[in-house]
């Protein structure tokens, strides 16, 4: 088929990557000048299936009231009048019970753990074509723990993954310094951790900018610094994108991969896509040779933050802050960033200015992603992953191609309401 892709983030640029290996005819479409520019450019670089717990489960709703109006908050929710704000919120409530929280876990820990293993075997694959190289590292990811009711919830939380195959094993305060020992200086801080020796680290942009390039070497065509304005239907089929300079492209198949940005083409549809965007922040790093920074990659829940090791650069990432649209930078939150660093690595050294970016991550109520097939023939869907994008990306590539094709998916996953 002729299959246009609308997006080239890293969820975008893999459901290309799949959908050209089963033959197709693809096109990816993306404002920016080059793949990966905007939520997939400066996250967090965790393959983190360890990180599955959705973001709505039982002792959300007290933690937003008590971080309302305090703009360093790891979760930060700007009140407006904004109705799909008000009916999101409303959703997100309801899958704030625990029984739903437990049955949210199960569909994204699969798609986590099915896309990890994706991307092992696509590096695997390009390695003899001279592979992919994006920092990548295979230590593993450190969940740490300096409050001792948050390290409670999370063993909670951590028994109900491994019941789902995500082993994050307990850890004391002593086994997180010699895992990482980097954080030796902050050891009074520690009140324990868990460990998920199978997971991963890496940069998503430069990740989905080689894999492009792979793409285009396997005959994908990319349509950058356009626009899409919207899209056309002829009765209950999607016939062709309109973009912003006036072109009409036309196609058997249109895969949306818009992130936040997805339920604005949606809506002159008839489409209600509940998906808001979640602005989070990141702070890169430079360091020197000598500097004591961790290595292996590390989640720090209490403060919604996670630590990658790209080379000689750290990345900071995390937070979230609920501002519609707004991309940008606020200092507060930026500040907020280094100052935890320095919190649990006093004696990190960095050569540089530090590179502050945010980016907008696209949540549904139940931080599980929509993929699959829309009510319009034509239309599919790849959107809604959260802060789980970078590692989900392959795995849903896979899962989407699989259902264009009509095969049966490697695993099962919800199919889109939609």
């Amino acid at each position: 088929m002729k299959i246009v892709v609308l997006g080239a983030g890293v969820v975008g640029v893999a459901s290309a990557w799949y959908l050209s290996r089963d033959g197709h005819e693809v096109t990816v479409i993306d404002r920016q000048g080059a793949a990966a520019q905007e939520t997939s450019f400066a996250n967090g670089g965790q393959i983190a299936v360890s990180h599955a717990e959705p973001w709505a489960n039982p002792a959300t709703p007290r933690k937003i009231w008590q971080w309302l109006g305090q703009e360093d908050a790891p979760l930060l929710l700007r009140l407006r009048a904004d109705p799909a704000l008000w009916r999101w919120s409303w959703r997100f409530l309801l899958e704030c019970r625990a029984r739903r929280t437990r049955a949210n876990i199960g569909p994204i820990t699969t798609l986590a753990q099915y896309s990890r293993s994706c991307l092992q075997a696509l590096r695997a694959e390009l390695a003899p074509q001279g592979g992919l190289h994006y920092d990548q590292l295979q230590r593993g990811i450190l969940h740490l723990y300096t409050d001792a009711k948050e390290f409670e919830q999370a063993l909670h939380a951590a028994d109900i993954m491994r019941d789902y195959g995500c082993d994050r094993r307990p850890l004391t305060a002593d086994e997180c310094v010699a895992i990482e020992p980097a954080l030796a200086s902050a050891r009074s801080r520690l009140v324990g951790g868990d460990f998920s020796a199978e997971d991963e680290s890496g940069d998503a942009q430069r990740f989905s900018s080689q894999l492009a390039d792979f793409c285009r070497r396997g005959g994908v065509s990319f349509r950058l610094d356009t626009v899409i304005r919207r899209l056309e239907r002829d009765g209950d089929r999607i016939v062709a994108a309109h973009t912003a300079s006036g072109e009409r492209l036309t196609a058997d198949a249109f895969v949306l991969a818009l992130g936040s940005y997805s339920p604005l083409l949606l809506r002159p549809l008839g489409l209600s896509l509940p998906v808001i965007p979640a602005k989070g922040y990141s702070a890169t790093l430079t360091l020197p040779h000598d500097s004591v920074a961790p290595v292996t990659s590390l989640t720090d829940d209490q403060y919604k933050l996670v630590f990658s090791r790209l080379g000689q650069r750290l990345r900071i990432a995390g937070t979230a802050e609920f501002a519609g649209f707004d991309l940008a930078l606020n200092p507060v939150r930026c500040d907020a960033l280094l100052r935890r660093t320095r919190q649990l690595f006093p004696d990190l050294r960095d050569s540089a200015p530090p590179q502050f970016w945010c980016g907008l991550r696209p949540v549904t109520p139940s931080s599980v992603p929509f993929i699959g097939a829309s009510r319009y023939r034509g239309l599919w869907l790849n959107t809604g992953h959260g802060t789980l994008g970078w590692t989900m990306a392959c795995g849903s590539g896979r899962l989407l191609a699989d259902l264009i094709a009509g095969r049966v998916p490697d695993i099962a996953f919800p199919a889109p309401a939609l």
